[in-house]
This record gives C-alpha cells, sequence and structure tokens, in this order.
C-alpha cells in the first residue's frame, strides 16, 4: 500500500474512523489487501485483477480473491476468463467458498449465454439441496448484498435457483419446461416475478385462461410483490399481449418439454415435504434422502 496516501485529518473533538473502515477495505498490508485498495479506491480494475492474481499465487485470502477477480473480470467484459479461473483454481478455495463460486460462475454463464451450462450448474445445486448438501447442512445461511447481512432460508434459496432455472428455459423457448419449474417455484415462495414469468409461458403455450388467472392474482394483491410498481406494468403488459393473442384468435406454438420425468418427480417430492418439519438439522431432506437417486437433476 502506499505510504505516501492522504487522509484528512479529524476536526477538533471528532473521532477519525481507521483508513481501512472508512474505505470498507480488510486491515493490513497483504496483496490481497493491496488488490482490494487498487479496486475500490484506486478504482482501476485491471490493476486489481494482476494484483488478484498475486494474492492467489500467494495463497493470500484465496477464496475471496478468486471471487473478487471473477467479479472485476465480468464488470470488464472477461467472462470466459473469469470462468476459465474459477474452474482452474476453485480446489485452492475452501468447501465454504464452493457455494459462492458456483452462484458467480452461474452470472458468468449468463452474461456469455452459456445457457446449458447454467441450467447443469442449477440443477446440481438443486441435488444438492435435496441431498441435504447446501447450506454446509444448516437450514439458513448468512448473505451478504450491499454491504449489508441477511438470513436466507433453505426454502427461499430452492424458489430462487427454480426461478433462475425458469430463466434460463424460457431464453431456450422451451416453455413448456419452464412453465413446469415456475410452477414449483410458485409452490414453494410465491412471488409476482416468477408469477409474470409463469404467466408468459402460459401465454406462449395458448394457455389463455391459466395465464389470465395468475394475472388475476397480481391484480388482486393475493401474491407478495403484486404492489411492486414494476411488476404491476409488466403485468399490465402481459394483459395487453394476452387479450391480442385471444381477440385474434392466433394459437401459439407448443414447445415440448425437455425436462427430464424423473426431475419433475423430484421437484414433487421436495414440494410434497415442505410441510414436514421434524428434523431440527435438515426439515425436509431426511424423508427426501431415498429418493435421491431418482433425481435426474
Amino acid at each position: 500500500m502506499d505510504g505516501n496516501l492522504k487522509i484528512s485529518c479529524p476536526r477538533k473533538g471528532e473521532k477519525q474512523e481507521p483508513y481501512h473502515v472508512i474505505h470498507k477495505l480488510p486491515p493490513g498490508d497483504s496483496p490481497y489487501v493491496r488488490a482490494k485498495h487498487v479496486q475500490l479506491v484506486e478504482k482501476d480494475p485491471e490493476a486489481a485483477i494482476v494484483l488478484f492474481w498475486k494474492a492467489i499465487n500467494a495463497g493470500d485470502k484465496v477464496d475471496s480473491a478468486l471471487k473478487d477477480m471473477a467479479v472485476v473480470m465480468k464488470q470488464q467484459d472477461r467472462a470466459e476468463e473469469a470462468i476459465e479461473a474459477i474452474k482452474a483454481f476453485r480446489n485452492r478455495c475452501s468447501k465454504q467458498a464452493q457455494e459462492s463460486l458456483d452462484n458467480v460462475l452461474i452470472d458468468l454463464y449468463k452474461k456469455c449465454g452459456k445457457l446449458e451450462e447454467q441450467i447443469q450448474l442449477l440443477k446440481q445445486k438443486l441435488r444438492m439441496i435435496y441431498q441435504g448438501e447446501a447450506f454446509n447442512g444448516k437450514p439458513t445461511k448468512t448473505a451478504r448484498s450491499h454491504g449489508r447481512k441477511f438470513q436466507v432460508t433453505i426454502k427461499r434459496e430452492t424458489s430462487r435457483i427454480l426461478g433462475n432455472l425458469g430463466w434460463a428455459y424460457m431464453q431456450q423457448a422451451n416453455y413448456a419446461a419452464a412453465e413446469v419449474v415456475y410452477h414449483k417455484a410458485q409452490q414453494i415462495d410465491p412471488d409476482a416475478n416468477k408469477a409474470c414469468n409463469l404467466c408468459l409461458c402460459l401465454i406462449k403455450q395458448a394457455q389463455y385462461s391459466e395465464a389470465r388467472s395468475v394475472l388475476d392474482d397480481i391484480f388482486q394483491g393475493k401474491l407478495p410483490g403484486s404492489d411492486d410498481l414494476k411488476s404491476r406494468c409488466r403485468a399490465e403488459e402481459l394483459l395487453k399481449e394476452l387479450e391480442l393473442w385471444q381477440s385474434t384468435s392466433l394459437s401459439s406454438t407448443t414447445f415440448g418439454s425437455s425436462l427430464e420425468d424423473t426431475f419433475v418427480e423430484g421437484l414433487d417430492q421436495l414440494v410434497n415435504q415442505w410441510t414436514s418439519f421434524r428434523s431440527r438439522r435438515l426439515p425436509i431432506f431426511e424423508e427426501i434422502l431415498p429418493c435421491r437417486d431418482q433425481l435426474a437433476c
């Protein structure tokens, strides 16, 4: 770190916070800390990437260095390089870091348009939930967003992953598969945003009455997020599209689902078990575990 960094002096009577606290940096002067300083304070992403590499090679906070480097690479439109870096160096990271690295990989696959890779990794994450391997065997985990910590339940995480999986299927125009996945996500943790996506899947398959029913739930405020302006506007746009299709009596193409029957059965098993919270360690997984071999995620 530059020893000539200028720090403004506190006014009389004021307490000056430490430099690393002001700039939200980890304390110390290690390779990783220097990389974070260049990233956050000097705002030089390319130089930060070089320093993150040095931190990884030096074995300094490899978990964080690899994840942060991949994120910066994505911001610099170097997503392909970031994917290769994670694949090459994740074996140096702790077991606890693997889940967050998978989340970064999913974002990178999305950035690169690698839908198949994204779908397979999302299915893998679902399989980990079924087998009780997610969240390091705990029912909740602490997540961080924009510097704030919050608790995420396994239930909400499953619905989130299913929502991402449904979106990936939609990008493939596989609306039948997306419909199945969104239905399951809504059974677990419903919200207006996923309802809008489900509605679009139904419209694309000419299931107009079902689509209108989903929109009615939003307009009647039955779903969390129904009063969100963005979701409300999107629901109104979908209603116009739905009415257009109905008035012109056009039939849309029904896309065959490539979602494996055994995978759907696995989702059914998961949804059916949410009410069986008999285990403190893993509320649903002990009953699902005997069925895991049937899952073709």
